[in-house]
């Protein structure tokens, strides 16, 4: 079982408006458990029941914010009474009022905290009332000037682990005559090369197989093709981590998905599996089929 200390904790709170669903979405992104929405109550017992959980919940994070109404009045001393006795951080996320009121207009939805009053009384109420957290914070992210994508980039600057990829890519074979995978951010069509299919001794082989694998890379215009092929998709990658894309699925066809596409496939992904942060896994749908 792991040590408690060993287990990171972190309570995430701020104004309403200021980007929390972001920055929790952006935390289980990264391999967080994610609680919304707790009442500063039941911070003690989650961190209990993680405490039991052995590694299976090695990172808990909480949100908690105004809309716990009276169950949210006792939080600042709920929360220092909790980092005294474990190693809980608190997040707290702000903005201006100007920023806060232009992001309630957009979603034309009222302020928790507003009643019968304006946007601003709302968020000036709030304010106030969350000064002590503020104060008693071990981080503040201001977010006036982050979109959604900059702000979950922040967070996991902030929190991924250094050994964590910041980008996970699927490459994937498949064959056009089964239908194009429906989750392929970017599809490559490897039939402009000659089919191994009409070459009797390669014919009952896979892309997986030496023989095949050599035959079709060494096909005219496949080396430049592969080459221009993984320098596009470096840079896509990086545009990707840049907008907070952190999964993507890379598919390369051919007419059954059982040469020309394996062999490029398995090319493909052992270049990429070279880029810094990228993690790759390689999957041949149509592998098998007959």
């Amino acid at each position: 079982m792991s040590d408690a200390n060993e287990r990171e904790m972190l309570i995430v709170t701020g104004m309403s408006g200021a980007g929390r669903s972001t920055v929790a979405n952006a935390l289980e992104d990264l391999g967080w458990y994610v609680v919304d929405n707790l009442p500063p109550q039941m911070l003690r017992p989650l961190v209990d029941l993680g405490a039991h959980t052995g590694e299976a919940i090695p990172k808990i994070a909480a949100v908690i914010d105004v809309r716990g109404g009276r169950l949210f009045a006792d939080a600042q001393q709920t929360i220092a009474e909790l980092r005294e006795s474990s190693d809980a951080r608190l997040v707290f996320l702000d903005a201006t009022d100007s920023a806060l009121v232009r992001r309630f207009e957009q979603v034309r939805r009222p302020h928790p905290l507003q009643g019968d009053g304006t946007l601003l009384d709302g968020i000036l109420a709030e304010r106030s009332r969350m000064a002590g957290l503020r104060e008693q914070s071990d981080l503040v992210i201001d977010t006036t000037d982050f979109n959604i994508h900059q702000l979950a980039n922040r967070v996991a600057e902030l929190f991924r682990e250094e050994s964590a990829p910041s980008l996970k890519l699927t490459v994937m074979s498949f064959g056009f005559k089964y239908g194009l995978p429906p989750d392929a951010d970017m599809v490559a069509d490897m039939r402009f090369l000659p089919n191994p299919y009409w070459v009797p001794e390669l014919a009952p082989q896979t892309g997986l197989d030496e023989p095949v694998r050599d035959y079709v890379l060494s096909q005219p215009d496949a080396p430049e093709f592969i080459e221009h092929f993984v320098a596009a998709l470096t840079a896509v990658a990086d545009g990707y981590r840049r907008e907070n894309k952190r999964h993507a699925t890379i598919a390369m066809g051919c007419t059954g998905g059982k040469h020309r596409s394996v062999a490029a496939t398995e090319e493909v992904a052992r270049r990429l599996r070279a880029i810094p942060g990228v993690s790759v896994t390689v999957r041949h749908r149509d592998l098998g089929r007959e």
